[in-house]
């Protein structure tokens, strides 16, 4: 049994059996346009999902299908000083930040808009499907900021070259350029449907797997991300013994090993 899901303002949260949730970011903007407000309780909604012990994938999505995430607010953005630009930018830190801490595979349905701040969201997720109409830019510099938090992920998604673009022109890019670029992973065409369809498309493959070692198992690639290679093949040797103190391992390889043994 799961608890009862909270009710939020900006955000829609459901699951269905099979452990899949879904945060679908919501406010007045048709866009979902983030603000101060907004990023403050998407940030407690985030670190709520991390706790979930019954869920095997989170979907993040924003509202409609005009856009995943549009960016920050920049009405809000306009009238900071300096220390209230570090607070704003501190919290939507510290958002991507509980977004790379949820222990299951996160996946980001990105239709329409994925600018600035909803680029970084995007990023700080696990996998990232879009549609063709999706389009991806992080045009901070044209508003006189520099791109910063996750936006420090993307060398490492495409490349510094790509990057370096990205960022220094203001520019968007098609959603064949960013799959082309590796910030998507597979890209369907336009429409709500396919997209939904590319959705399950991974996150059927994904349920299929032990919970544990899923779970494991990305935990080892965020800690691979920011260790050296000594220091992760130690992790891994370590997180592959643990494996088998649990019945996962026998429960799962069960299939494979009758199937040799009725075959032999």
């Amino acid at each position: 049994m799961t608890d009862s899901i909270p009710i939020f303002k900006y955000a829609l949260i459901t699951h269905d059996t099979r452990g899949v949730y879904t945060l679908q970011i919501q406010n007045a903007k048709s866009v979902n346009i983030l603000g101060s407000a907004e990023v403050c309780e998407l940030l407690g909604v985030f670190r709520w999902l991390g706790t979930r012990q019954d869920a095997r994938v989170v979907v993040v999505r924003g509202t409609g299908e005009k856009a995943f995430v549009a960016g920050a607010n920049i009405y809000e953005m306009a009238g900071l000083e300096s220390e209230a630009a570090r607070s704003f930018i501190t919290g939507l830190r510290r958002l991507c930040d509980a977004i790379m801490d949820i222990p299951v595979p996160t996946v980001a349905r990105i239709p329409g808009f994925c600018l600035g701040a909803g680029m970084e969201i995007a990023a700080a997720c696990d996998i990232r499907l879009g549609s063709k109409d999706a389009v991806f830019g992080m045009p901070e510099v044209r508003v006189g900021i520099p791109s910063v938090i996750h936006a420090a992920l993307l060398p490492k998604i495409i490349g510094a070259g790509a990057t370096n673009w990205l960022l220094l022109t203001g520019e968007n890019v098609s959603a064949t350029q960013a799959e082309k670029w590796g910030f998507l992973e597979f890209v369907c065409e336009s429409g709500a449907e396919n997209l939904d369809l590319l959705i399950e498309q991974t996150v059927e493959p994904i349920l299929k797997n032990g919970p544990g070692a899923v779970r494991a198992q990305k935990a080892l690639l965020r800690y691979w991300s920011e260790a050296d290679l000594e220091a992760s093949l130690d992790r891994s040797v370590t997180a592959f013994g643990d494996a088998f103190k649990t019945a996962e391992p026998r429960t799962y390889m069960s299939p494979f090993t009758q199937g040799m043994k009725s075959g032999s």
